[in-house]
This record gives C-alpha cells, structure tokens and sequence, in this order.
C-alpha cells in the first residue's frame, strides 16, 4: 500500500510541475502576443510599405508579388481584383532595367485601426526623373504579428498646379 500511495505521489508532482510547466508557457506565449501599441504598429505599417517600394527599385516583382494579400483589389486605371491578377498586370512595371517610377509613404498620413488590424498609408509617386505625378492610398490587413499584406490600392493623378505647387519654396 506504501508503494502505491509514494507512485500516486509521484504522479501527482509530475502531473502539477507539467501543469506549471505549461501555465508558464502560455504565461509567455501570451506576453509575446500582447498587442502592440498603436505606435509600433503604424512604424510596421511604415517599413512595410518602404519595403514594399523598395521592390520597385530592385526590380523583384517576385518580393512584390508576396506583399499583396489573396482578395488585393488595385485600382490601376480598371479595377484589379485578387493576387494573381495584381501580379500580371504590375509585371510590365518590373520588366524594364529601370523602375519607371517610385513611391514612399508619408509617415503623417500612415494611420492604423486601434484594433491594430487594418492601416492607411499613402504618399507621393515619383516618375523616374524624381518628379511627383501621382499619389497613392493603400490599405494594409495585419496578417500576424509584423505581417501586413495590401488589400485595397488606389493611384490618383497629380494635377499640374499641386505639382509645382509642392516645389514651390
């Protein structure tokens, strides 16, 4: 009976340091997956969609293509819908050994849903001569920690007048 009660004994510590064990794991999984605060949050959104851009520059459209979610609608002129079609028709601009024009974002214009999941960023398009001709809006879908993927483009042209007018002194 000793044997049994000093086995039962020993379960029931390996059991309750297995318990620990595992209320100290998810303890930490948790603390890894607080949320970030809004401000970290909207920096991801930032590099990004630098990264994103710096695609152009490389001349990847292969890195292009794995920014862009399944359901990616662009607005290119005609409306793009999903991430194959964005993919095709976006090929033509990484084609050339040059990029044929660029695009950053304006940090004061990036801003993110205090549920952390969707964000706003948009900015200026430069042509290849560095002049701005367009501007951008995109919105980012957070996919995971430090994932964003674009799920809304859209483009619109400059007009002459704000053109000069941002070059002005």
């Amino acid at each position: 009976m000793d044997s049994v009660l000093q086995n039962f004994h020993r379960c029931a510590q390996t059991l309750a340091g297995l318990m620990l064990a595992a209320l100290a794991g998810c303890a930490t999984v948790a603390s890894q997956s607080a949320p970030a605060s809004n401000a970290a949050l909207k920096q991801e959104v930032i590099d990004t969609e630098r990264a994103f851009a710096r695609t152009m520059a490389m001349r990847d459209h292969v890195a292009f293509t794995g920014f862009l979610a399944e359901e990616a609608v662009f607005f290119s002129g005609r409306v793009l819908r999903g991430k194959q079609a964005v993919a095709e028709a976006w090929k033509k601009f990484y084609e050339a050994p040059a990029a044929p024009f660029s695009w950053e974002p304006n940090e004061a214009d990036v801003q993110v849903l205090d549920s952390g999941t969707l964000a706003l960023s948009s900015g200026p398009v430069r042509n290849a001569r560095g002049e701005v001709f367009a501007t951008f809006t995109s919105i980012w879908r957070r996919e995971g920690p430090g994932v964003w993927r674009i799920i809304f483009d859209k483009g619109n042209d400059v007009c002459q007048k704000c053109a000069t007018a941002d070059k002005a002194p």
